[in-house]
């Protein structure tokens, strides 16, 4: 429990997948990965919604899953194995767990929406989690499945489960909605999936958080989460406020774009987003660049 725990605190980053003209850019994934190395995160996420995974062929996405083994170092890693079935989640977690990372992420199904009920994202889970080799993180983003919201009463029950350690929570809402009602004994760690609540789901319970933002500046992220362990909770509001509005303004209005645009103005090489998705527009770019600037991230 306390490994889990551990390892479960604190801010992960929902890496990107560079490409340029819509062609996977693995040798920027690499400098990505050694510069997030030396930051002050946790670890990350890799193929996750960031990572645009529904967008690469099951070797790419091998191909970028050797990159980050690679180049973990000491990071933890979650890996993205959620697919519509559960035989081939279960495949998918199986391989994943072969590579040496920490824990699986699984997304809930979402192409049959209508019958992701809670019984059956119950019946779903506790599969996967028997047969997987590597703790299951549960991921609730209802905006990426069709509307599939795991009920509160099923992520209770769920987070009793001795091989599901976690949940990532990405819903508008947040984890509040559940967290008052988990067992605090349980080895169950809830990671917040969004820089606008990530600092009040701290508060409620939570002890960590999926960033996209942390692409960008994976230490100020960081750093918010270290305010609040410190309990400087003035300065940690302030950090928020801030980042927050940022968040807003880059992946709030661009999404996985808004987030490529900002990596780059930084100095990560976010490349573009894969087609269908577009990249921003050089109005859009220089937007973000002022958001940044009037927030006090650049100079």
């Amino acid at each position: 429990m306390n490994d889990n725990r551990q390892k479960l605190s604190g801010v992960f980053v929902p890496v990107v997948t560079p490409f340029r003209n819509d062609n996977l850019q693995l040798d920027d994934l690499r400098f990505n990965l050694r510069r997030l190395r030396e930051s002050k995160v946790k670890g990350y996420l890799a193929l996750g919604s960031n990572g645009e995974f529904r967008s690469l062929s099951d070797r790419e996405q091998m191909q970028v899953l050797e990159i980050f083994a690679e180049e973990k170092g000491r990071k933890v890693v979650m890996v993205g194995t959620g697919c519509e079935s559960t035989r081939q989640t279960i495949e998918k977690s199986k391989a994943v767990a072969a590579m040496g990372f920490d824990y699986v992420s699984v997304l809930t199904p979402g192409y049959f929406a209508k019958r992701m009920d809670g019984p059956t994202l119950r019946t779903h889970y506790e599969r996967v989690a028997d047969a997987a080799a590597l703790p299951v993180v549960i991921y609730n983003a209802p905006q990426f499945t069709g509307g599939v919201q795991i009920p509160g009463s099923t992520i209770v029950i769920l987070s009793r489960h001795p091989n599901i350690v976690g949940i990532k929570d990405s819903s508008p809402v947040g984890p509040g909605r559940f967290l008052s009602d988990l067992d605090a004994d349980a080895d169950f760690h809830v990671l917040a999936g969004s820089a606008t609540f990530f600092y009040p789901s701290l508060h409620l319970g939570a002890r960590g958080g999926i960033l996209s933002l942390a692409n960008v500046f994976p230490d100020e992220c960081a750093d918010l989460y270290r305010l609040f362990v410190e309990r400087k909770y003035d300065e940690a509001a302030a950090l928020h406020h801030r980042l927050s509005r940022l968040t807003e303004a880059v992946s709030g209005t661009a999404g996985v774009a808004g987030v490529k645009a900002a990596m780059e103005i930084v100095g990560f090489r976010g490349g573009e987003p894969r087609s269908p998705l577009q990249p921003v527009r050089p109005a859009m770019r220089e937007t973000i660049r002022a958001r940044m600037k009037a927030e006090g991230f650049l100079p």
